[in-house]
């Protein structure tokens, strides 16, 4: 069983982690609904990448409400919402994007929600560009909660803006996923959709783009990093859904091949990738869920907050495009992912 649980969280944790989330694109215009309801979307926004920041710069000036107006602030009403599940564990992944000397922030933000009565989880994705309140910091992307006061305020960022709490987290960064996906022999990806994007590899053509079309298609560990993290003619939102493929894609080579006797390397690999307060007795009653879903990985259920639950949005003093989150529409989501086993 330890087994297990070692591919499992090798599986989830490591591939999520890979994919370091970037970029953005309009979305079509609806109400906002949101805690920082003082701002006025901009629908026509055009999609650039976001560049490094390093972790020293404050990405913009926290600005309060009562400094535009005195608006007050929309808070969904959860009165209605289902009781947290008994025996549920939440736990934050998250994929820091580490550069020497630069700092860094944790591009992929995650919930991952384990349901051990009902052998379930489930997977929330949340943009790396999503506005919202920081407590103490003020209003700021969520991607940069954690290296201002680390998981406690990642935890508190998401009790205060989508009142779910999260139990423990990991963090690690993507040093290790090529290692992982070759020791697998690659994998096969069942791809969405077309893909061309520019990449540094030996397939890549004349102008140095790599393409991938629709239906299964075989990477190794450079191929599927690519997949994974291309970011220049895709959105954030299309790189959760590929992030997701490879996931599912781990899943089955898992499963396909003899992975127990791989598990050492991986296991080695694993503990040597992450910062987590997960410890093993914490780990130890997730095992049976931990099985069911490497058994059938259907019982590992997706989620994204995607363009159609947020607007765009230009922050004024540094131009930087940010997402405004439409807490009505996240609000079904999170019931689904984190309060429905």
């Amino acid at each position: 069983m330890i087994k297990k649980i070692a591919i499992l969280f090798l599986s989830i944790f490591l591939l999520l982690t890979a994919c370091n989330l970037p970029g953005l694109n309009s979305v079509a215009p609806f109400p906002v609904t949101a805690k920082v309801n003082w701002l006025t979307p901009a629908f026509d926004t055009a999609a650039t990448p976001t560049p490094f920041l390093p972790i020293m710069e404050v990405i913009e000036t926290p600005i309060l409400p009562n400094q535009i107006g005195n608006e007050e602030p929309v808070v969904v009403p959860t009165d209605t919402r289902p009781k947290r599940p008994d025996g549920q564990v939440n736990i934050l992944i998250l994929g820091s994007d580490y550069r020497p000397q630069s700092g860094y922030r944790t591009d992929v933000f995650m919930l991952l929600s384990i349901y051990p009565n009902e052998g379930t989880a489930s997977i929330l994705s949340f943009p790396r560009d999503l506005y919202v309140y920081l407590p103490g910091v003020g209003n700021q992307r969520i991607n940069v909660a954690q290296p201002f006061g680390g998981f406690e305020l990642s935890k508190a960022t998401l009790e205060e803006n989508f009142d779910v709490t999260a139990d423990y987290y990991i963090m690690t960064n993507f040093q290790g996923f090529k290692g992982i996906v070759n020791n697998l022999g690659g994998i096969t990806v069942n791809v969405g959709q077309y893909l061309s994007d520019t990449c540094d590899l030996p397939q890549a053509d004349a102008n140095k783009y790599c393409t991938v079309y629709a239906g299964p298609t075989y990477m190794n560990g450079d191929t599927a990093l690519w997949y994974v993290r291309a970011r220049y003619t895709t959105s954030d939102f299309d790189r959760t859904r590929r992030a997701q493929e490879v996931i599912y894609a781990m899943f089955d080579k898992l499963m396909s091949l003899d992975a127990i006797s791989r598990v050492p390397d991986l296991y080695n690999l694993y503990l040597s990738s992450v910062e987590t307060n997960l410890t093993l007795s914490d780990i130890i009653p997730l095992m049976p869920v931990s099985s069911q879903i490497l058994s059938d990985p259907s019982k590992l259920r997706r989620y994204a907050i995607g363009p159609e639950h947020v607007s765009s949005y230009v922050l004024p003093d540094s131009g930087a495009n940010v997402l405004i989150p439409n807490y009505e529409l996240i609000e079904k989501i999170i019931i689904d992912s984190a309060f429905t086993p």
